[in-house]
């Protein structure tokens, strides 16, 4: 059966990505997908404050790309790829470092150039000004 959560705040969506560090750690992949503004980068710093890291220090790396981050659970791998085409992603080693230790987190995952083993998918979506469905997929 297939899980669906309903928040109703960026600090409900926050308490959700705290809730899933259990069933990633230590090195499962999480993919994240929905609109721009649906929620992606807050789930994620649910996730660092999960594994002991300042939820601000995760920005969304729409520019960056790849930003990493370490706390006393564990590692934080947060990708996005929405700035890329699959092929650039290719260039880039997304593929050994999404192999590595620690919980990896991929937003807009279907950018991914190659297929991915067992990971955790997400959907985000906007269901008013501040509340978020998330539906596993």
């Amino acid at each position: 059966m297939l899980r669906r959560w309903r928040t109703a705040s960026v600090e409900e969506t926050r308490d959700l990505g705290a809730s899933l560090v259990a069933e990633l750690l230590p090195d499962r992949l999480l993919l994240l997908e929905g609109e721009l503004g649906a929620g992606k980068t807050v789930l994620a710093q649910g996730l660092a404050a999960g594994l002991g890291i300042p939820p601000e220090e995760v920005q969304s790396p729409t520019y960056t790309i790849v930003r990493e981050h370490r706390g006393p659970r564990g590692r934080l791998v947060h990708v996005d790829l929405y700035r890329l085409e699959p092929r650039d992603a290719e260039a880039i080693g997304l593929e050994e470092l999404l192999a590595g230790e620690g919980v990896k987190v991929v937003e807009w995952p279907q950018r991914l150039p190659f297929p991915v083993g067992p990971a955790l998918r997400l959907r985000l979506r906007r269901a008013g000004e501040s509340e978020r469905v998330v539906e596993e997929l």
